[in-house]
């Protein structure tokens, strides 16, 4: 089932996208858009998490705005994502999807556990969650500011899983070391991925991006993670 709650903030109701299991209870599982918001790649990630049975919130981060839609087919396609992700209140979308986290916490459908999984800017923007508000799992697919955050990486006290292509051309390899480094000093279980031939944003089905032996692995990677540690 999918449906929208709201998520009451001091300028307004943050929309967050809810699916629920079969079963309509579960561990909770906070998934965090890319720049072009809740898509339906995006929309489709998270459909398959509450059918493996987690309670599964997304929030429209962009709602300050209204919901931004972003043409696929259109030439300045990730140009209008960037300058959308660019306009949001890092500190701001921060405290929205803390909130977001409390509310799925609390939910009556959610049993036990909370993990984050967030794609590109949402890989980030989860690790800055982490930090602060810690859940029991973190995946972070390509997490856009991780680089720029590295001195939060002994907050992350959760378990968590990165993902990174080697073929990144915003992120090369030697910054993709760094982000290794420093995430896995960590005292808690880290789990650390690379791979060869996988560019920015590989788990997306737009073929600009799609690595398809990348995005089947890193996803059957993640589905283990967060049964061993939400479950």
């Amino acid at each position: 089932m999918n449906d929208v709650v709201q998520v009451v903030r001091p300028d307004g109701e943050l929309p967050v996208h809810r699916w629920l299991p079969a079963a309509g209870r579960g561990p909770g599982l906070l998934v965090i858009q890319e720049i072009f918001g809740v898509s339906e790649y995006v929309q489709q990630r998270c459909a398959d998490f509450a059918a493996a049975g987690y309670v599964v919130y997304a929030p429209e981060l962009y709602f300050r705005e209204g919901r931004l839609e972003f043409d696929e087919s259109s030439p300045s396609y990730v140009q209008e994502g960037i300058g959308a992700a660019q306009r949001l209140d890092w500190a701001q979308s921060a405290e929205d999807v803390s909130a977001t986290l409390d509310a799925l916490r609390s939910a009556s459908e959610t049993t036990g556990r909370v993990g984050i999984v967030g794609y590109c800017f949402g890989g980030g923007m989860g690790f800055q969650v982490a930090a602060a508000n810690a859940p029991d799992a973190l995946v972070s697919y390509y997490g856009s500011a991780i680089p720029g955050l590295l001195e939060l990486a002994p907050a992350v006290t959760c378990h968590s899983q990165h993902h990174w292509g080697l073929a990144d051309t915003f992120f090369p390899s030697d910054v993709v070391e760094q982000v290794r480094q420093a995430v896995t000093a960590s005292d808690a279980e880290v789990e650390f991925y690379t791979y060869p031939g996988a560019g920015h944003a590989f788990d997306n089905p737009h073929p600009m991006f799609f690595h398809a032996a990348a995005s089947g692995l890193a996803r059957e990677r993640t589905a283990t993670f967060l049964a061993h540690h939400l479950r």
